[in-house]
């Protein structure tokens, strides 16, 4: 599939902190950026991902992919707790809601912190690439958490365009990603398990994601 033409930063901009959320979401991204030899890092801040297991198989598979691309990964804290204090209130909100904002913003201001504090310009992140989320609430919060920092921007480009979703998932096919369920917080599980079992599937099991892992 044709790759998107003319990928750069906007004038004035020299090197990208990319949050990440998973690496079937980065994949494509990733090579479209060392492609057009963009100065690049990832960074992966996700304290809302639910079950523990889960976040440290999608950290993991993320590290392992950039290592096998070359491209620098810094992996910053998991403080859940932190994470489940701002939900508090929001946990019936639906998904897209204000739990989602809250959640974006708190992972985007500490890409938007950790870009200025290491010499970075500009931020973006993998979430948009995937059309279960709006894109222009993930592009606010975006450019909200980069206000806050003299000297960054967020980067609103739509991977989505020229076929980025399908690459999207021809790269995680590819690579054999494993393929996450749900967004990624426990509360989007609950509820994508009330869905799954409405349409009589079967719950997320842990024990899946265990097996996954250590396969």
């Amino acid at each position: 599939m044709k790759k998107k033409s003319q990928l750069m930063l906007p004038e004035d901009k020299h090197k990208l902190l990319l949050h990440s959320c998973c690496a079937p979401c980065a994949g494509d991204i990733m090579e479209q950026l060392l492609e057009v030899k963009i100065d690049y890092s990832i960074y992966f801040y996700n304290p809302n991902i639910h079950p523990q297991e889960e976040y440290i198989l999608r950290k993991e598979e993320n590290i392992k992919f950039a290592k096998q691309l070359g491209v620098r990964f810094i992996d910053a804290d998991y403080d859940v707790q932190n994470w489940f204090e701002r939900a508090k209130g929001m946990e019936h909100e639906p998904e897209r809601g204000i739990r989602c904002t809250m959640c974006f913003d708190m992972r985007f201001y500490k890409t938007a912190q950790y870009a200025q504090e290491n010499q970075f310009d500009i931020i973006s992140s993998t979430l948009g690439i995937s059309r279960w989320k709006d894109m222009e609430q993930i592009n606010q919060a975006g450019i909200k958490a980069a206000s806050v920092f003299s000297g960054i921007d967020y980067w609103t480009f739509n991977w989505r365009k020229q076929g980025g979703s399908a690459r999207m998932l021809d790269v995680s096919k590819r690579e054999e990603f494993y393929q996450q369920q749900y967004c990624g917080c426990v509360y989007s599980r609950r509820d994508t398990n009330k869905w799954r079992l409405s349409k009589g599937r079967k719950a997320i099991q842990e024990e899946e994601i265990k097996f996954y892992r250590h396969s």
